[in-house]
């Protein structure tokens, strides 16, 4: 069913694995559901080494990262970027105008939607409200 395809934002990975958020259960929630297919872009994959390697206090290293990464993967289905998705950016960034860091956000819409995905799985809700051709889950 179309409505069960959700792309997985990268907070919501990050928050699975935090398990001091208060996000945690409803991130591991979402992504252990049998009744949805996920899906993520290979840039969020990118942005979540990046968020959990930054800083001066860094509690993993890369490897324990990767780890986590991989084991996330096993319930999602990674997306990459293309021709086509990069069509849909464009029209995207046109039509919105986002700015500064707000466009990676438009990019990972648009490789989703070129896969036909509309529904996205976000704790960030104010960054992808104003796109009119997505359905937010809120959790």
């Amino acid at each position: 069913m179309l409505m069960n395809r959700i792309l997985v934002d990268t907070n919501v990975l990050v928050y699975s694995i935090d398990e001091d958020s208060k996000f945690n259960s409803r991130a591991i929630k979402l992504l252990t559901n049998p009744n949805y297919d996920l899906y993520t872009t290979s840039k969020n994959l990118s942005e979540f080494l990046v968020v959990l390697t930054k800083g001066i206090e860094v509690p993993l290293t890369i490897k324990e990262t990767v780890d986590l990464l991989e084991g996330l993967m096993a319930n999602l289905t990674i997306l990459y970027p293309s021709k086509n998705s990069f069509r849909q950016f464009k029209k995207l960034v046109l039509k919105y105008k986002p700015r500064g860091l707000k466009i990676h956000d438009f990019e990972n819409v648009s490789i989703g939607l070129e896969n036909g995905i509309k529904h996205v799985a976000t704790i960030n809700i104010k960054d992808f409200k104003s796109i009119d051709e997505l359905h937010l889950i809120e959790f």
